[in-house]
């Protein structure tokens, strides 16, 4: 694990050699993102179009130092990118798969597989007809609020709290 604060400037320079490829790439200047570290939970990272902001886990960016530098600073970038060179697309979609691959040269994949042992939070077994599935508090709740309901994808049954 890296101290924090060399691993946000990594961050930094990630960022500017992929707005460097973007701006050379469409020869026009990209307004570079602001940058905070205020995700929890699961999520790497999220992209705030409008606000042309980045915002990182900083636990798994520290757990996982390199391959997040790599890997979810372009991602989220290109997000931005995408928006400010196409506008509103879809979010994974073409524009974006071809902003990672040609652009940035990184694999335009869109989940990480990072340990998310450390940020996960607590977890509820429900079951279905096939399989234990593990859900969010947020997800528990509202279950048990009957505001909502979840449907397995493989079998399309709903899921049923799994009592001890």
């Amino acid at each position: 694990m890296q101290h924090l604060r060399e691993l946000k400037m990594q961050v930094q320079r990630q960022l500017k050699r992929d707005l460097d490829k973007a701006n050379r790439y469409f020869n026009k200047h990209f307004t570079p993102p602001t940058i905070s570290y205020t995700v929890r939970g699961r999520k790497a990272g999220v992209a705030y179009l409008q606000q042309n902001e980045i915002r990182l886990n900083p636990i798994l960016l520290s757990e996982n130092s390199s391959n997040f530098v790599q890997q979810v600073v372009p991602h989220e970038l290109a997000h931005l990118l995408v928006y400010q060179q196409f506008g509103q697309v879809q979010p994974h979609g073409k524009e974006w798969k071809m902003m990672m691959k040609e652009v940035l040269g990184v694999p335009a994949e869109t989940y990480h597989c990072f340990d998310v042992t450390n940020v996960a939070g607590q977890q509820f077994p429900y079951r279905c007809g096939c399989q234990t599935h593990f859900l969010s508090i947020r997800r528990h709740n509202a279950i048990m609020q009957h505001k909502r309901s979840y449907i397995c994808k493989k079998c399309k049954e709903i899921l049923v709290l799994k009592v001890k």
